[in-house]
């Protein structure tokens, strides 16, 4: 079977490639990818190439396939897995697969498994470690971005807290208590904020900081304060860009005894030590931000360490626990992942996208692999529909949904573009 693919060969060569699949074997499963998002960390692989850990070195002679937040359809199941799975099934997947201590993972390692094509074949070392996941959502970009949301689940899960007198850590946030999600009405700060409002712990305040009005004018937009109020948690948004003293405005919020839990959104320096300044007695900072800089530091108080009990912990990535219970939240329609897309294009915009995504930060840009479409911004559908009649549609759609891209909005795509 043939499939359309971005590889990568090199240092910043990516290629939109047609080629030959081939047959599967006993132990494998072909799948027809509908959605893939595209992640700063393919971004880096794309940058890296063999330099990166999980890029083979003989890529320039068997290149692989990038993208790791696919979701889409079971074409055809070898013999070991069909007591599990079925053609036609959805699937969404969980690319940290750890296998047997190999750093090799789908979208960074191997030749016909990663989520910008159309057809790709899963490894059973994927489906070994139960990191093929069945879907029963309606739209697929939920089970692509589910991933991304897993990161933040996987965050949320890794705070911890002690009693005193104590040694025992209680893992999670504290329920009922004061969150603040710092630099975050960004696409992964606003999955913060939705599943601080809908998770299964939730905090009694969560206080979202940024220097952008826009974003957080966007963020109050999709998440209100009087929404959040009827689930008995006080929201507040803070823009602190021209606050002379930041630190005490934040504490003033919680009657100056500080935060139980603190995410740092951005790997800023600055950002990280309000983090740490705000902290209330077993408060908990977690640096979800991965930064580029192998030396990238912060001042942390150690008196308050010592004498008040803080602590800090990070994160990267999630696990297929964190992912499992995304997908679960998202079915239940508790969480909208789509509150972190801001863009939406084809496969054959899913190179320079890559190539390009720290000179366009904005939120996820979402591929749908079986069309082709420029990368396009939601909040520009309703001009380009001037001149196109697909984009004016897609623009009502959206319209409709707070400016968020949605099940409708996917069906409407995959049914007619381009026909």
């Amino acid at each position: 079977m043939k499939t359309r693919a971005v590889r990568l060969y090199g240092k910043k060569d990516l290629r939109l490639e047609e080629f030959e699949l081939p047959e599967i074997n006993d132990d494998e499963i072909l799948v027809q990818v509908i959605s893939d998002s595209i992640c700063m960390s393919s971004y880096k692989a794309a940058i890296l190439g063999p330099d990166h850990k999980r890029v083979p070195n003989d890529v320039a002679d068997k290149p692989i396939i990038i993208g790791h937040e696919m979701a889409g359809n079971i074409v055809k199941v070898g013999s070991k897995w069909q007591h599990q799975f079925k053609e036609g099934e959805k699937f969404a997947m969980q690319p940290a697969l750890n296998y047997k201590g190999s750093m090799d993972s789908p979208g960074y390692s191997y030749q016909y498994c990663g989520g910008a094509a159309t057809y790709t074949i899963m490894p059973q070392e994927v489906m070994e470690l139960g990191c093929l996941l069945k879907y029963d959502g309606e739209a697929y970009y939920e089970a692509s971005l589910a991933e991304p949301m897993s990161c933040i689940i996987g965050a949320y899960h890794a705070n911890y807290h002690t009693s005193m007198g104590s040694y025992e850590h209680k893992m999670g946030i504290v329920e009922g208590g004061k969150l603040a999600i710092l630099a975050g009405a960004g696409p992964m700060g606003l999955g913060a904020i939705d599943y601080a409002l809908n998770g299964d712990i939730r905090p009694g305040l969560i206080v979202v900081t940024d220097i952008d009005e826009g974003r957080l004018t966007r963020a109050s937009a999709i998440f209100s304060v009087s929404e959040a109020k009827e689930k008995g948690i006080d929201l507040i948004y803070v823009n602190t860009k021209d606050m002379s003293d930041p630190v005490k405005y934040l504490r003033g919020l919680t009657d100056g005894k500080g935060f139980d839990d603190v995410y740092v959104y951005a790997p800023i320096k600055a950002v990280v030590e309000q983090g740490d300044k705000i902290l209330g007695r077993d408060g908990c900072l977690n640096f979800f931000a991965g930064p580029t800089d192998i030396n990238f530091s912060a001042e942390c108080n150690f008196y308050n360490v010592h004498y008040g009990s803080t602590h800090i912990v990070g994160t990267t990535g999630g696990n297929t626990s964190d992912m499992i219970e995304s997908l679960r939240l998202t079915e239940q329609g508790r969480i909208n992942p789509a509150v972190m897309v801001t863009h939406v294009g084809g496969l054959d915009s899913a190179a320079e996208a890559t190539l390009r995504l720290p000179d366009e930060p904005a939120g996820k840009k979402l591929i749908y692999t079986g069309i082709d479409m420029e990368l396009t911004a939601i909040a520009d559908f309703a001009d380009k529909g001037k001149f196109n009649p697909y984009f004016a549609k897609l623009a009502e759609i959206t319209n409709r949904n707070k400016g968020l891209w949605n099940a409708e909005a996917e069906k409407y795509l995959l049914q007619n573009w381009g026909k």
